[in-house]
């Protein structure tokens, strides 16, 4: 997996810098979950390292849905206990 590895980092050289950042990200998602994907048989050498790759991005998509689901459940609880008169501010008496 390391010489597929290799391979990709002359991509990497050509990358502006915080594209760079971002690859480098991917390639350490993939070297997690190496040890997992060499286990898959392919007679493309690549597929175990996009596999390893897609399947850290996925667990990545899924952890931050959850993270918005969260988030919204609790702006939808907040949104139902502040009084509408403390959003909407102080009645004005009198006026004239």
């Amino acid at each position: 997996m390391e010489a597929e590895i290799a391979k990709l980092r002359k991509f990497q050289e050509f990358l502006r810098t915080d594209d760079k950042l971002v690859f480098q990200d991917l390639l350490n998602q993939c070297k997690l979950y190496a040890p997992y994907a060499s286990t898959m048989v392919s007679t493309i050498k690549e597929v175990p390292l996009l596999f390893s790759m897609l399947f850290g991005q996925h667990k990545k998509i899924i952890e931050l849905e959850k993270k918005i689901l969260m988030l919204e459940t609790l702006a939808t609880k907040t949104e139902t206990t502040v009084p509408v008169r403390a959003i909407q501010g102080p009645v004005e008496k009198g006026g004239g």
